[in-house]
């Protein structure tokens, strides 16, 4: 069964806001009519109304769960409202509605707050696209979109759908889908991603995918889910309600049994009613998404936030995550017949229209030669098949050593000794070329980010996992200090590593590839980054849009944050109602007294978990 959507679950809660009002209302008409013109014939009938209209659903909605076994902690405020009606105290059990809907409201109010981030999604993606038509531009509704068809994203609009440049050169300003703070130049071939803002230039696209099934529309599903989940903790609130619930009837039934006044029953009841549970706990998490959201953090599984803070065994890719994935062109082996300023040339006329972390690399050497960047009339980087263009009259193909060996090309024959770091090889109308070195440093905050896992978040085991040569693993985990390296893993076998460590404890597994998507599957918690494939993406529990591991380092810190003031709500607001209802039970703390003592406990309870929205001074020690 599809979850509800954010906005179905902010009407549902709108309802209890005016269920609330009215019941403020009836409360002020009944003091009125009883105080003011002391009307004893008239004076319940607007608490009738509210236990009629808030109070009747309420009790039909425990009777469906108890037909389904289900007990919770919302049971007490069942029998509080049961009980006030049995009694004739109708002024506690509105009260009762007042507290339930009130909360309902509020949490309502919370959910509002943290999905601002998915309207903001929504908000920034074009309605209507342009679909071209023998030369003619009409415009449709971007769910009208085929896959295959033409359509003209005009200078300065969001791009609706993922697909690629057919006609037109320019650039696109992706940051806001990849956290990458420049924009990339688009040319025939290349690939646009939908939510990317267009440039100067008018370009023309061939649509991949439909809207609904592009890269923008799965970043705002993503969202939905974060907001749609009910994580374990969520649970807590049953789980201790599962000895509460009992405790608050029977202290309850032992007053009425020892007193003879069934009242003190229904004041125990009513003072137990367990508000901090039903609402402190999940205010908290809905803080604690919304904190993420802001901070550039999705939480896809809000359930990571409970689990990250249990982890003590990372597991960790090296490209794109433990290192900046930005390598530096170090070397260029030619072939016969080729000079190095001419294929550094050639290959940063084609790599800068690239989305490979080698491209930049190929580019920036260019820039640093002042070589001048000669223009491309195709280009095609198709997955799996490397980089191909036409520069200068010439054709460009730019792959990998095994692909070579893979086709049986002849070039391979002439490649020289493999050694440590990453390559890549060059073919020029289908001659060898040259090969390519490249040197991938870690993140600048890498070794500090590895050190400080033990001391502040008590992780004993670090692991360096990575499917490349075990030279390059070793370098850089020397570099940034981690003694566990597995080194030429394929997916299969990062699946493998996962399970075994599992059967140590939680893991927390970060990577930023396709062939990491399995490992992270199979891990506690899964964390993507930013620049990860989309299949990635979907495999996590968490996306870090802005690619650093300081922010899988403000994760951990919320995560543990937010455990603590959600435990901190239930159990300051569960022992503060056991004090009351000692008193309820002595006949100290009669039962509208009761309710409005509730009142005051659960207003603590909602503001402390309310802290969790609220960015503290520190959220890294990195």
């Amino acid at each position: 069964m599809p979850a509800e959507t954010v906005d179905k679950v902010v009407s549902r809660y709108r309802k209890e806001l005016y269920i609330a009002a009215f019941t403020l209302a009836a409360l002020a008409t009944h003091l009125i009519l009883r105080f003011g013109f002391r009307s004893e014939g008239y004076q319940d009938w607007p608490l009738f109304t509210v236990l009629a209209v808030g109070g009747v659903p309420l009790i039909w909605d425990f009777l469906r769960k108890m037909v389904k076994g289900q007990f919770g902690a919302d049971w007490l405020a069942g029998i509080a409202i049961v009980t006030s009606i049995l009694l004739g105290e109708y002024l506690a059990g509105s009260i009762v509605v007042l507290m339930l809907s009130g909360g309902e409201a509020l949490e309502g109010y919370a959910a509002g707050r943290a999905s601002s981030v998915l309207r903001a999604l929504a908000n920034r993606m074009p309605s209507v696209a342009h679909r071209k038509v023998d030369g003619v531009l009409v415009d449709i509704a971007i769910d009208e979109v085929e896959v295959g068809e033409l359509l003209v994203v005009l200078p300065h609009e969001t791009c609706p759908v993922d697909g690629e440049v057919v006609e037109g050169h320019g650039v696109m300003d992706e940051s806001y889908l990849t956290g990458e703070p420049y924009t990339m130049s688009k040319a025939p071939g290349s690939e646009v991603l939908s939510g990317a803002i267009n440039g100067e230039s008018a370009l023309t696209i061939r649509a991949w995918r439909k809207a609904v099934d592009s890269r923008y529309a799965r970043i705002m599903e993503v969202m939905r889910e974060s907001q749609q989940g009910r994580p374990r903790i969520r649970r807590l609130a049953d789980q201790l309600g599962a000895w509460y619930t009992p405790l608050a009837v029977t202290i309850g039934l032992l007053a009425w049994l020892i007193s003879g006044d069934p009242v003190r029953f229904l004041a125990v009841v009513v003072v137990a009613t367990p508000c901090p549970l039903l609402i402190g706990i999940p205010v908290a998490i809905i803080g604690a998404i919304s904190l993420c959201a802001k901070r550039g953090i999705i939480i896809k599984d809000p359930r990571v936030l409970e689990q990250c803070d249990r982890c003590h065994t990372l597991i960790v890719d090296k490209t794109g995550t433990l290192t900046s994935g930005r390598p530096v062109l170090t070397d260029v082996v030619v072939g016969p017949g080729f000079e190095k300023a001419e294929i550094v040339q050639l290959m940063a006329s084609a790599e800068r229209y690239s989305k490979h972390p080698l491209s930049k690399a190929v580019v920036n050497a260019a820039k640093a030669q002042g070589l001048t960047l000669e223009p491309v009339s195709e280009i095609s980087e198709r997955p799996g098949q490397g980089l191909t263009g036409k520069v200068g009259g010439r054709t460009i193909h730019i792959t990998s050593r095994n692909k070579l060996a893979a086709a049986g090309h002849r070039a391979f024959e002439q490649l020289p000794a493999a050694e440590a770091g990453l390559e890549c090889v060059v073919l020029v109308d289908d001659a060898y070329g040259a090969t390519c070195r490249f040197h991938d440093e870690p993140r600048a905050e890498g070794r500090a980010f590895i050190a400080h896992l033990g001391p502040r978040h008590a992780f004993d085991r670090i692991l360096l996992v990575s499917g490349d040569r075990q030279s390059e693993v070793a370098y850089l985990a020397g570099k940034v200090g981690i003694e566990i390296v597995y080194a030429e893993q394929s997916p299969e076998d990062k699946v493998a590593i996962v399970r075994e460590e599992n059967k140590r404890g939680p893991t927390l597994f970060v990577g930023d590839g396709i062939n990491d998507a399995p490992a992270m599957t199979m891990a506690t918690v899964g964390v993507a980054f930013g620049q990860a494939h989309e299949i990635t993406s979907e495999a996590a529990g968490a996306v870090i849009l802005e690619p650093s591991l300081i922010k899988v380092d403000e994760l951990l810190h919320i995560s543990k944050r937010m455990r603590r003031i959600a435990l901190q709500s239930a159990i300051g607001g569960i022992s503060l109602s056991v004090v009351g209802m000692g008193f309820a039970a002595f006949g100290l703390l009669p039962p509208v007294a009761g309710a409005l003592a509730q009142e005051g406990i659960d207003l603590l309870a909602v503001l402390n978990a309310l802290r969790m929205g609220v960015k503290p001074k520190v959220l890294s020690d990195v």
